[in-house]
Parts: structure tokens; sequence; C-alpha cells
């Protein structure tokens, strides 16, 4: 049985607009949006299921504001 890491996802809020691109993507459906705003003045995707570490928010993020890590 293989075991998955704990991951964790970073938004950058000073970069993220807000375009959810992340959260269409996530094959987890393990993004949300904050109902928080940013100092962009956009609303900013957060955690609220379990990241397998897929990191493909990361490749389709186009502004660079998301990253995923894994670790115990």
């Amino acid at each position: 049985m293989i075991k998955l890491s704990k991951c964790r996802v970073f938004v950058d809020i000073e970069l993220c607009k807000g375009c959810g691109i992340c959260i269409a993507m996530c094959p987890r459906k393990a993004l949300v949006m904050s109902s928080d705003i940013g100092p962009r003045g956009f609303h900013y995707p957060i955690l609220n299921g379990e990241c397998i570490g897929c990191h493909i928010c990361e490749f389709y993020c186009p502004d660079f504001a998301i990253k995923s890590v894994c670790g115990d």
C-alpha cells in the first residue's frame, strides 16, 4: 500500500488575481475560493480538502502564485 505524504498548498496573495484556474484544474477538488480578499483586491484559493501533491495547480497558474509542498 502506498502512503501519501501530507501536502500543503501555499498561495502568494500578492501575486494571485483570483482567476480560479487552479480550483478548476485540481483533480481532487481540494481548493476553494476564499471569502477573504487579498491586497490586490481579489479573492484567492485556499485548501479545503486533501492535496495529493500533483502540482497541477502550479502548472496552470498564469501568475506563478501557488505552490504545493509535500512531506511529513
